[in-house]
């Protein structure tokens, strides 16, 4: 962690753009690491690669009196399509609002727009200037990703009554709990506000009676060894954080999530491991 500050004091840095790996990592050395060194020049830090916890908000807030901005963009898109301005008030979790020119929206699967606060596809009006123009010799997948009007970015957010958009999973992340809908990232949220939990990975499950329970994969920080009564600590602490219906079930202690070089936590890499499938491409696999 101390490296990374170095950098910073060094080369004088004022914007800082990074991943929430990254973030969660420096989270975990502790606050008195950054407090050794002169990081005044900073005057906005940012965040990219996946969707940022909102206790990293929080702690950028804590300890550089300022948050970490979030944004939302796709390779497809080519360009960052939704953000926290500069200008505008930091929700923590929340992905911001849309750029100037670029029309996003929340639709049910006939592509009619769900009230604030419901769970949907989150779909972009084509046209914007950086739109990618096809699939490497796939031009059926690339026909798939447009209908009625709009493209199909394949993720599920919902958006607030003040127009903020709040990312939700992967639409194939999705875990069907019971009749409950889970996003993945909801639920590592919570895990992630406690003391003892550095990352946590979730998945679905197979279950004969609920169709999948929630199941999660908890990295530890230092200090802390794994035991059942800190699994079932931890349980009790997402329950309480969420509702029993979309809590974990189950947690698995793991030194260290799997994770792509930049930096997204790869769940159907923990999902195969876990089932006993193939794991598939993994050429995009951070080294250990």
């Amino acid at each position: 962690a101390s490296r990374w500050y170095e950098q910073i004091q060094k080369h004088k840095v004022t914007v800082w753009y990074t991943a929430p790996t990254a973030i969660r990592m420096l989270m975990k050395a502790g606050e008195e690491v950054p407090a050794r060194f002169d990081l005044s020049t900073l005057r906005y830090m940012c965040s990219v690669g996946e969707p940022l916890n909102p206790e990293a908000v929080v702690w950028g807030n804590d300890v550089f009196g300022m948050p970490f901005h979030d944004n939302w963009w796709q390779t497809e898109t080519g360009a960052i399509m939704c953000a926290n301005y500069p200008s505008m008030e930091v929700r923590p979790g929340s992905m911001g609002k849309p750029i100037p020119g670029v029309h996003i929206a929340i639709v049910d699967e006939d592509f009619n727009e769900v009230p604030d606060g419901e769970d949907g596809n989150l779909v972009v009006k084509p046209g914007w200037p950086s739109m990618f123009h096809g699939y490497w010799n796939n031009s059926e997948m690339y026909n798939s990703r447009f209908r009625k009007g709009w493209y199909i970015t394949g993720d599920t957010a919902r958006k607030d009554s003040d127009g903020y958009f709040w990312f939700v999973g992967r639409a194939d992340d999705v875990i069907n709990t019971a009749g409950h809908l889970v996003g993945p990232f909801e639920v590592e949220s919570a895990l992630i506000e406690h003391p003892a939990v550095a990352e946590a990975g979730v998945i679905g499950k197979p279950d004969e009676i609920a169709m999948e329970i929630v199941k999660a994969f908890v990295s530890l920080k230092d200090g802390y060894e794994e035991s059942t009564k800190l699994r079932n600590e931890i349980m009790r602490f997402a329950r309480e954080k969420l509702s029993t219906a979309v809590a974990p079930r189950e947690i698995d202690f793991i030194p260290s999530l799997p994770k792509t070089r930049s930096g997204k936590i790869m769940r159907r890499l923990l999902k195969a491991r876990e089932l006993g499938l193939p794991e598939g491409d993994t050429s995009t696999l951070e080294d250990d």
